[in-house]
């Protein structure tokens, strides 16, 4: 599937994968009642247009909280990006060995609207209890309203990512968050995170393939392959909800294929 800007990888071959199954349909359902319910269609596409701007061209603004500044980019974010988020995080730890094995918790650091700590306890057919923690308190009830839609047991706290505590031997996964946090945070969450897999536990870090999204990328690769860990390159074709679909087209974006890059450390 190519190479990582850091040098060749283990890669995954394109998949069809990503069923829709009916606990997404009516999560996407429900997001679409909500988020549309005071805001219009083309309000929610035009801030999707800035949102996304955000991510490729003012990086810089996210560590300020940019990306969730406003109800036309938070309703973006949660109908467009979540199940993006959970699609592909399904597919990855459906694909990596030892991502499924039982952990009594998943810990989603920066966790967004939950969708990868969502998708990843429901692919595991033991049903691990979830725990995200985001800095917005927005955020942190949507992960609450994503992991009830799942029937998952799941609490959402608001906090900083690089001082949340997490059990020993949990699963923690942080995904499209390392990229936002300043440089001397980021440095502060690698030396914790070596540490929690050192003593057994997993870890997934999920990031966007853009080089510029992640320059630290090469350095805390080395560190966990180091401690046992793979790097990998995904590309998903797969099908969108009809709601996904429509703000794709409508934001003049384009995500027939999903992909991402992460860094994994089996559980021990």
């Amino acid at each position: 599937m190519g190479d990582d800007p850091g040098g060749p990888i283990a890669a995954r071959s394109p998949d069809a994968g990503g069923a829709i199954d009916s606990d997404l349909t009516a999560w996407v359902d429900d997001l679409e009642t909500r988020h549309l319910s005071d805001l219009t269609f083309h309000e929610v596409s035009r801030a999707l247009r800035a949102l996304s701007a955000t991510y490729v061209e003012r990086r810089e603004t996210l560590a300020r909280g940019a990306a969730l500044s406003g109800a036309g980019k938070r309703a973006a974010f949660a109908l467009f990006y979540g199940p993006l988020h959970f699609l592909l995080v399904r597919h990855i730890v459906e694909s990596l060995p030892d991502a499924l094995k039982a952990a009594p918790t998943i810990v989603d650091l920066g966790c967004g609207t939950g969708a990868a700590g969502a998708a990843w306890a429901r692919a595991c057919e033991a049903r691990p209890e979830v725990t995200g923690t985001d800095r917005h308190p927005w955020a942190a009830d949507e992960a609450r309203a994503t992991y009830r839609a799942f029937h998952l047991r799941g609490r959402a706290q608001v906090g900083d990512l690089v001082r949340a505590r997490w059990p020993e031997r949990s699963a923690i996964v942080a995904a499209y968050a390392v990229n936002e946090l300043p440089p001397p945070g980021r440095d502060a969450l690698l030396p914790r995170l070596l540490s929690h897999v050192e003593r057994g536990g997993a870890l997934l870090i999920v990031e966007p393939v853009a080089g510029q999204a992640a320059p630290w990328w090469a350095s805390w690769r080395a560190a966990l392959e180091t401690a046992g860990g793979r790097a990998d390159m995904w590309r998903l074709a797969t099908a969108l909800p009809r709601i996904v679909q429509k703000l794709d087209r409508a934001a003049g974006l384009d995500h027939r294929e999903l992909t991402a890059r992460t860094l994994f450390v089996a559980p021990r």
